[in-house]
């Protein structure tokens, strides 16, 4: 009777018989010794990122100008910003434009070119992922675009240009609102294949390739259909890796406009929601004003982090 009793008091807790919060609690103490290892990394993410973005929200509605203790406003930012403010209304458009353009092309373009070098030799591989990935890094590459596309005779596009007989006087390139945009978005697709570009070759590597010999039993017949029912599904963290930094890149689209064409450009013609941030917040020093685009900003990306996040899950479907 004695060893029965005993027995049932040494038998473990199952999952089922502890609320929520009891089996967390467990589970932490069980691996104390890993959560203390990445606990300096946490610790710098939350006073780094999650405070500022709670903290920005709760300036977006103040007054805050960074001289005088903040007062409230409540929503009188938010309608600032949608009702009298023409200018953020034509940063939201450019923004939006340059998303669609430059977030899917990069993604996809980033995708593609990481298999067609994973169908390399390994020495040839290292050396072409080193010619993609080279204008991503280079500090000189916008200097080689402003070179060819400058605004005098001697630039190469007006020098051909002239040549050919198609214009007869130098085209003013990011000086004009109609070449701007489609410039600054040319120059982002160049340099788009960074790091995303790297984390999907990696993934190509990591698959097995008893998968695709299965695969073969199981009637796969072509590489297209490999890469969709085997490739991509294997690869759906590598993907989400790069569709977050995607939707990072195109929405905070500045470097490139201000490298080419100063800050701002030309009648506004490439003026996006990172631009107007770092005016109000930057320059004249609104920072509840500057907050409330922030928030803006957040919103938008969390919502497309969250579309994107679903498409990928039928991947493989």
């Amino acid at each position: 009777m004695m060893s029965q009793t005993t027995s049932e008091t040494k038998r473990p807790v199952k999952r089922s018989e502890m609320s929520k919060l009891q089996w967390t609690w467990k589970e932490m103490k069980r691996n104390k010794t890993a959560y203390f290892m990445i606990a300096p990394f946490f610790i710098l993410f939350i006073i780094f990122t999650i405070l500022p973005v709670f903290l920005s929200m709760i300036l977006s509605l103040t007054d805050f100008n960074m001289l005088q203790m903040p007062n409230w406003q409540g929503l009188s930012n938010f309608t600032r910003l949608f009702l009298e403010d023409e200018i953020f209304l034509l940063a939201c458009q450019n923004t939006l434009i340059f998303a669609a353009v430059t977030g899917p092309v990069s993604y996809l373009l980033s995708l593609l070119i990481a298999w067609f070098i994973n169908e390399l030799p390994p020495k040839i591989r290292a050396v072409v992922t080193l010619i993609f990935y080279a204008p991503s890094i280079s500090g000189q590459v916008y200097l080689i675009w402003k070179t060819l596309f400058s605004s005098d005779s001697y630039g190469w596009a007006n020098a051909t240009l002239i040549d050919m007989g198609f214009i007869t006087s130098p085209i003013l390139w990011f000086e004009d609102a109609d070449y701007v945009m489609p410039l600054c978005i040319v120059v982002a697709l160049w340099t788009s294949l960074g790091t995303a570009f790297l984390s999907f070759i990696a993934g190509f590597q990591t698959i097995d390739r008893s998968m695709y010999e299965a695969a073969a039993v199981d009637g796969i017949k072509n590489r297209w259909q490999e890469l969709w029912y085997i490739t991509l599904p294997t690869m759906r963290p590598q993907l989400m890796f790069g569709a977050v930094l995607a939707i990072t890149n195109s929405f905070g689209f500045g470097t490139v406009v201000d490298a080419l064409c100063g800050f701002p450009s030309v009648d506004y013609a490439a003026h996006t929601i990172m631009h107007h941030l770092n005016d109000y917040g930057g320059q004249r020093f609104e920072i509840g004003y500057s907050s409330a685009i922030a928030v803006i900003l957040f919103v938008i990306m969390f919502a497309s982090n969250i579309i994107i996040k679903k498409a990928l899950s039928k991947v493989g479907e």
